[in-house]
């Protein structure tokens, strides 16, 4: 037993001096500085790790880009030929001098403080203005190549407007494309113009509703021929207890109350229930009831009547 007590003291002893002498041990003295090769090598070792874990773009690797970041066709004007452009450069002694240049025939302007044509068409007038900055400060030509670009003559961008308009005839456009209510405001859309048709590009365009707002806030693009035309005549249907039944002609916006009061009212006694049946999209009949009494007290609303109707007035 003792012998036992002995052996674990022992090994006790050898356990704490252990820990002790580890926990005085002192810091590491510092490593070294690695030699430049070493460091070379180290870094050449870190490149290559890095270039195992990136992907590098090919040809081949779609490149994500934001599309928000895209200007809108609304907001932008591409340079094309016939434009007079106003360059000016800025501080300099030829500012008396004509600062107006048209776009030639293969998109150009002669400009010889820029060492000649430039090429512009299809560029907007900011994309322009960095091209002959740069140009004259290759050269060293002015302040710095400090210059301004705008357009004094709208020609290249154009459509054309055809049909029930005061003002038929070609309208330019002041950007890549406008709202198409911006050129009928300014063609004088006649009263009788019910649809518009917009051909681009020879294919022959669906006509649609001007009643419509999404119709009006359409975009024209250079190009276009715009044509006005009326509405064809539409028909919905009345019969039962009325004072004259029949087919009567539809006007966009009529109300069930106005269509009774047009057929001259509904028989005595029999204003109480009135049914529409209208095509569906699968052609079948859907048939809504509607009180007349209701409608009059302001308890529901007034329901607008549609092309091809079918209207009944019950007892």
């Amino acid at each position: 037993m003792k012998n036992i007590l002995s052996v674990a003291l022992v090994s006790l002893c050898v356990t704490s001096s252990a820990l002790v002498g580890s926990a005085q041990k002192g810091p590491e003295p510092p490593k070294p500085n690695a030699s430049p090769a070493e460091q070379s090598a180290k870094n050449q070792n870190s490149a290559a790790a890095l270039s195992s874990n990136t992907t590098v773009p090919t040809a081949d690797t779609p490149v994500k880009t934001d599309s928000a970041s895209a200007p809108s066709l609304t907001d932008i004007y591409r340079v094309g030929i016939g434009d007079i452009l106003d360059v000016r450069l800025l501080n300099s002694t030829n500012a008396a001098h004509s600062t107006l240049f048209t776009v030639v025939a293969g998109g150009m302007i002669d400009i010889p403080v820029a060492g000649g044509p430039v090429m512009v068409a299809g560029l907007t007038t900011e994309e322009i203005q960095a091209k002959i900055g740069a140009e004259l400060n290759r050269r060293a030509v002015g302040d710095n190549g400090q210059i301004s670009v705008g357009v004094r003559q709208y020609a290249s961008h154009s459509v054309l407007v055809t049909g029930l308009v005061a003002s038929p005839g070609t309208r330019i456009l002041r950007r890549e494309a406008v709202p198409l209510y911006v050129v009928l405001a300014e063609s004088q859309l006649r009263n009788d113009a019910g649809r518009v048709a917009i051909i681009r590009e020879g294919s022959t365009g669906n006509a649609m509703d001007l009643s419509d707002p999404q119709t009006l806030n359409a975009t024209v693009m250079h190009g276009d021929v715009i044509t006005l035309s009326a509405r064809p005549q539409e028909f919905y249907y009345i019969a039962g207890k009325i004072n004259y039944p029949g087919q009567k002609t539809f006007q966009p916006g009529i109300t069930l109350t106005q269509v009774i009061l047009a057929a001259g009212g509904t028989a005595r006694g029999s204003e109480t229930k009135v049914e529409i049946s209208r095509e569906g999209t699968d052609g079948r009949l859907v048939t809504t009831r509607f009180s007349l009494k209701e409608i009059k007290a302001g308890a529901v609303e007034d329901p607008r009547v549609r092309p091809g109707d079918r209207i009944e007035v019950l007892k």
